[in-house]
């Protein structure tokens, strides 16, 4: 008996397991549809029917997948209406997902203009903050990250992970939580630079870069910091500046 009601229990799991992918999946693909331009600012989403009969999904998934959406703010549920294509300017672009689909899907050079904006006005002020807030183990867990930058290439899955974890680390050193909500931003960036260097052979090593930061937060020296993270930023800004020479995509 236990060993059936196990195994049930487990059919149980799975099904809700493969539910969540699937509407997570939905969300995705109509999220990416919606940054690409296939569904315009203002256009309505097909109807309800026509999406569960064309995505042979429930209609239950589909309409979580819907409210997913408009929880990040790229679309309206309206009652009895539809769903309409919110204008890019509501959109939550700090939301990890929406940022990752921009980002990974021809960001236009005034939407990389503006990410590189963000980053120059938050980081080097986040690594003044941490090169006197820093902890202990914040030092530790920074030369962890360093150490698996120098055993990969900077390009690589591993050293991308590591980036971006050294990265996270800064903003947590800060204790500002504020600034550690915008740890996904920063990722999503430096995750973007690093695909772009991988695809078009930019052969620029960022770990000097870092080993200089973390001399300088771990010396507590502010200034110091705050001018390195604006030098790595500006390093990042060079290397993918043919995105901005042809004006706006």
């Amino acid at each position: 008996m236990d060993e059936a009601y196990d195994g049930q229990e487990r059919r149980r799991l799975d099904a809700t397991q493969n539910a969540d992918l699937l509407h997570t999946t939905v969300a995705r693909d109509l999220g990416i549809a919606i940054v690409q331009g296939r569904y315009a600012p203002g256009e309505m989403l097909p109807s309800e029917l026509t999406a569960i009969q064309s995505l042979k999904i429930s209609r239950p998934a589909y309409r979580e997948a819907i409210r997913m959406l408009a929880a990040k703010n790229l679309v309206e549920i309206r009652p009895k209406s539809g769903t309409r294509v919110l204008p890019r300017r509501q959109w939550n672009l700090l939301d990890p997902d929406v940022l990752g689909w921009v980002l990974k899907n021809a960001p236009t050079d005034t939407f990389l203009t503006a990410l590189f904006d963000v980053r120059m006005i938050v980081e080097p002020a986040a690594a003044a903050l941490a090169a006197q807030r820093r902890t202990q183990a914040h030092l530790e867990q920074m030369a962890d990250a360093l150490d698996v930058m120098g055993r990969h290439q900077h390009d690589s899955p591993e050293g991308q992970a590591a980036d971006e974890l050294f990265h996270q680390i800064l903003l947590d050193a800060a204790d500002n939580e504020i600034l550690s909500q915008l740890a996904s931003l920063i990722g999503a960036s430096v995750s973007y630079i690093a695909e772009f260097k991988r695809d078009r052979h930019v052969r620029r090593d960022p770990k000097p870069d870092h080993d200089a930061l973390f001399r300088a937060i771990a010396a507590r020296r502010s200034e110091a910091a705050r001018s390195i993270v604006l030098n790595l930023i500006e390093h990042a800004r060079e290397d993918t500046e043919d995105l901005f020479d042809g004006g706006e995509r």
